[in-house]
């Protein structure tokens, strides 16, 4: 395909996508004081076991206009994702063959429900971390947060969960296309453990350990789960790779003999002469 045709192409998918985000944004609009409710939920509890001490606090005149802005964009981007999704599929489809486009397939298959399982686990430990964090105010004292800064609080708080949900799967992709074996996955599996520990440890600050046990025990999971694939998909490969050296080995042993037969027949044809 010319250079033009696919910067034509290219437009016409980002345009797309943009058109669905557009949508997906004036869904989020009307979707905001349901979900600005939900998000302020955490906060609402806390200050309920605080006499009202603990709120939202919207700091500018036009604070709460951005905050609305800001959230129905967050909302547009979750919403129209299937959509702007299967336009970067769209225009990266021709250019892979049968196999990319099945591990493509497959990457997007796994990665979207686990980002929103990791998602969904982050939305169950906010209220907690939430109120652990709000319980250093002084007593006495009142803890006015910023709306945008709870926020985007919020929002890494939520993507950090998702894209660590998501790393198994980058790990496959990276064995996938060779880069990295299995073995050294393997090795490294008392440093992921014990990262995914100090992940849940950080990331829900109680003073339990039973919450951290239960937060870091699906990271260990699914990192190996993702091993045991890259093993399968290594003994495959390695498989594969044999057999094609044994093919090339018996190829070339059979033209070695045909050629000694070839010389044989002259040899002999010589000698009845």
């Amino acid at each position: 395909m010319p250079l033009r045709e696919h910067l034509l192409e290219l437009r016409k998918r980002l345009f797309l996508a943009a058109v669905g985000l557009a949508l997906g944004a004036v869904a989020g609009w009307f979707l905001y004081e349901p979900v600005f409710e939900l998000l302020q939920q955490p906060l609402l509890d806390t200050a309920a076991g605080r006499d009202g001490r603990v709120s939202v606090n919207f700091a500018g005149l036009a604070s709460a206009f951005d905050m609305q802005i800001k959230v129905s964009l967050f909302l547009a981007v979750l919403i129209s994702s299937p959509w702007w999704l299967y336009q970067l599929w769209a225009f990266i489809t021709p250019g892979l063959t049968r196999r990319e486009k099945r591990s493509a397939v497959g990457f997007l298959v796994a990665a979207v429900p686990l980002f929103l399982a990791g998602a969904a686990l982050s939305a169950w430990t906010l209220p907690t971390a939430v109120k652990v964090l709000t319980d250093f105010t002084p007593e006495g004292a009142s803890n006015f947060i910023d709306a945008q800064a709870y926020l985007s609080f919020v929002m890494r708080f939520v993507l950090a969960f998702g894209l660590a949900f998501v790393l198994p799967v980058i790990m496959v992709c990276i064995n996938l296309v060779g880069l990295v074996r299995a073995e050294t996955w393997a090795k490294g599996w008392r440093w992921a453990v014990l990262l995914a520990f100090v992940f849940a440890a950080v990331m829900t600050p109680t003073p339990d350990a039973i919450t951290m046990i239960v937060m870091a025990l699906p990271i260990c999971g699914l990192y190996f789960a993702a091993l045991g694939v890259c093993v399968l998909h290594d003994r495959r490969a390695d498989k594969r790779l044999a057999a094609a050296e044994r093919g090339t080995a018996t190829g070339e042993g059979g033209l070695g003999g045909r050629g000694t037969g070839t010389g044989a027949g002259t040899a002999d044809g010589t000698l009845a002469t």
